[in-house]
This record gives structure tokens, C-alpha cells and sequence, in this order.
């Protein structure tokens, strides 16, 4: 190819001079014309955490369908709903023809997934956060994917002053002589309830708000009313399955378990129930809502 000393010996400044700013601005067109041949008009997200990000983002408007654990506002009435995000049915995407499909790594079964970018379907993972960094990555990530960069930075910012006024106060709770105790149960019909230990998305917020995890278990564990009564915690989580149930949890859980008002959290009614979309897809913002109520309740605790 001829370089542009070699052009200008066979060709006049004039016209050497417009060719080249054509070619300029036929490659700008052709880079324009790529960007909007990949944007993203329909979107599908699988996962509470990834669905509350692009809500966020301002992207809500090319979702086309999300999974069954995704919360949406009752403005996206005509959003269709998938099954639960690890066991996605390839049939029922491709019906959707989407431009992309968002997931958690959680995101399934990889049968499905294959099946969908075999069709051609743009499939993106992002690994669930456990640290701020892995979030404000996720937030960047996405506002790349979706297009919404200015987006992106605004989310970014905000969730960085979560995490500064949580840091804050979980300094002054754990600088104090007695850091509160807390108690995770997860409610289920017709089961015993289990406790949520170490490793656990509960775990995760009640640490990150400052508060002590009282279970000295990994994962999750079965345990009676007297177990729990034994463990006299500060203050009780409560999440269930179901939305409708967590309205009425903290009453529910002291009628089906009286000897609970024995507990400290108990006589000073310290049991706060915890959204479902907090405890999926690691630190979300539900979660960091969840930990930064947490940690008010608790600096509360602590003027007893």
C-alpha cells in the first residue's frame, strides 16, 4: 500500500487532501453504522441483581423479558417473565428473538446457553459481586453492553456513597464495646426454619453493615425455637420466597414462634425482614439498601 509521502509524489496537495478527509469520514460512518448495528434494542436479564442494574441504567425500556427472582415496577407490566435464572428454557428466549441476554454467573443450564449463541444470540455473564470494586466493574460493564456510559458513571457515584455511608457507620458500631448479634432466618410453608451461617448472602450484609453474624455455622442450617432462643440474638432477619409473606413476616414469625419475645430482639422488636432480591446475585443495590438499614437499626441497638 502507498504511504502518503509516496501519494503525494503522483498526486496533487488538492485533491491528496480531500481523498483523505473522505476517507475520514467514510470510516467515521462505517464505525457509526457498526455501533448502531450492535445496539441492544431487545434484552432479556436473568437475575434480581442484573434486573435492578438495568433498571437503573435507564435501560428498562429494550427489556423484552426477565427471569422469575427479577422484581420489576408495575410501569413494565408488558415485560414477560421467565423461569427461575438457573433453569432457563432455550425455546422460550429464541420465541423472544432478543439482541442480548444478561445473567448472572449463576445463569442457566449451559445447555441453554449454547443453544443461544449457537442462534446467534449475544450471551454475557458477569460474576456476582462480593466486593464494591466487583460492583462499580459490573456497573461499567453493563453501561458498555447497554450503551448507557453516562449512566453508568451517575450509578457509580451513588453506589460509591452508599458504600462510604455504610463504611461510616459500621466504624462507629464496631468501635463500640458490644457489636450487635444478628439472627438470619429464611421462612419457607411447611418447612422447619433455617439459619443463615457463614457463606451466606446474609452473611455478607450483616457484615458489611457491621453487625455480628451470631450463627457459627457454614451455609445453612435447621433449627428449633429453643435453638434460637439459646443464640439470644440482638436483632432477627427475616426473608421469605414470597413477597406477599414479607409484609406480615415480623408478626407471623412471634405467633409461630412465641419464645422469641424472649430474646433481645424479641422484647425490643428488633426483627426486620430482609427483600428477597438482597440475598441473589451478591451485592446488588438491594443489598447495599439492605446493609446501610441495617447498620441505622443497629447503631439503635447500641443506646440500649
Amino acid at each position: 500500500m502507498l504511504n502518503k509521502t509516496k501519494l503525494n509524489g503522483f498526486i496533487p496537495p488538492k485533491i491528496v487532501a480531500t481523498t483523505l478527509l473522505w476517507a475520514g469520514l467514510s470510516a467515521g460512518v462505517s464505525a457509526h453504522d457498526a455501533e448502531h448495528h450492535n445496539e441492544v434494542t431487545r434484552l432479556i436479564s436473568a437475575g434480581a441483581g442484573m434486573t435492578e442494574l438495568v433498571i437503573a441504567l435507564d435501560a428498562g425500556d429494550e427489556l423484552v423479558a426477565v427471569d422469575s427472582t427479577s422484581q420489576l415496577p408495575e410501569t413494565f407490566s408488558s415485560v414477560e417473565k421467565l423461569g427461575y435464572h438457573r433453569m432457563l428454557s432455550a425455546e422460550g428466549i429464541l420465541a423472544l428473538e432478543p439482541d442480548l441476554v444478561l445473567g448472572s454467573d449463576a445463569m442457566g443450564p449451559e445447555t441453554t446457553l449454547e443453544v443461544l449463541e449457537g442462534a446467534d444470540i449475544k450471551v454475557v455473564k458477569l460474576a456476582g459481586a462480593e466486593t464494591a470494586e466487583q460492583l462499580l466493574s459490573n456497573i461499567n460493564r453493563l453501561g458498555e453492553l447497554l450503551d448507557r456510559q453516562k449512566q453508568a458513571e451517575t450509578l457509580k457515584f451513588r453506589v460509591a456513597q452508599s458504600f462510604d455511608s455504610i463504611k461510616q457507620k459500621r466504624v462507629s458500631i464496631t468501635g463500640s464495646d458490644k457489636v450487635p448479634s444478628i439472627l438470619f432466618m429464611l421462612l419457607q410453608d411447611d418447612r422447619p426454619v433455617r439459619v443463615g451461617g457463614e457463606g451466606t448472602a446474609a452473611d455478607t450484609i450483616i457484615k458489611l453493615a457491621g453487625g455480628k453474624n451470631i450463627a457459627d455455622f457454614v451455609g445453612y442450617k435447621s433449627l428449633s425455637q429453643e435453638g434460637i432462643l439459646a443464640l439470644q440474638p440482638d436483632l432477627i432477619l427475616i426473608s421469605s420466597r414470597s413477597e406477599s409473606e414479607e409484609q406480615s413476616a415480623p408478626d407471623k414469625v412471634l405467633k409461630q414462634m412465641p419464645l422469641l419475645i424472649h430474646t433481645p430482639a424479641g422484647e425490643h422488636k428488633m426483627i426486620h425482614t430482609l427483600k428477597a432480591q438482597a440475598l441473589l446475585g451478591g451485592l446488588g443495590l438491594s443489598s447495599l439498601e439492605a446493609a446501610d438499614k441495617l447498620a441505622s437499626s443497629l447503631i439503635e441497638i447500641q443506646k440500649y
